[in-house]
């Protein structure tokens, strides 16, 4: 067997013994997925799950989140632990995604960047525009 077929072999084994893994962090689309594997570095599950709704009420899109003090992320995020860095990353992170992924004049994920409105099955199209 050579390496690729042992590769494919691997990956068709797995896929037949988890066909779905579930995802324990609660979310709603892909950037609260995103900053919910944020903060659970160094933290349960079941704290990010308490915490990460109290964030996603101020915020649950990058635009939102950028506008955020990271004092504002700090004091939600805090019983997650290591909150100084995590709160400066969430709003660094939110501002990468805005300014280098969101093309203004089309509204949407430049394509470039591998998204864009036709490809996208979720409804994950910013809820406020800056």
């Amino acid at each position: 067997m050579i390496k690729k077929e042992k590769i494919n072999f691997i990956l068709e084994e797995l896929n037949s013994l988890y066909p779905k893994t579930p995802i324990p962090l609660a979310h709603q689309n892909k950037f609260e997925l995103l900053i919910a594997v944020l903060l659970s570095a160094q933290c349960t599950d079941e704290r990010v799950n308490q915490i990460s709704p109290i964030l996603f009420k101020v915020a649950n899109n990058p635009f939102d989140m950028e506008k955020i003090s990271k004092e504002k992320i700090y004091d939600i995020i805090k019983p997650c632990g290591l909150g100084p860095q995590k709160s400066k990353a969430i709003s660094e992170l939110s501002k990468i995604l805005v300014n280098k992924f969101y093309d203004y004049e089309d509204k949407y994920y430049s394509e470039e960047q591998g998204r864009n409105e036709e490809n996208d099955t979720e409804s994950e199209t910013p809820q406020s525009t800056p």
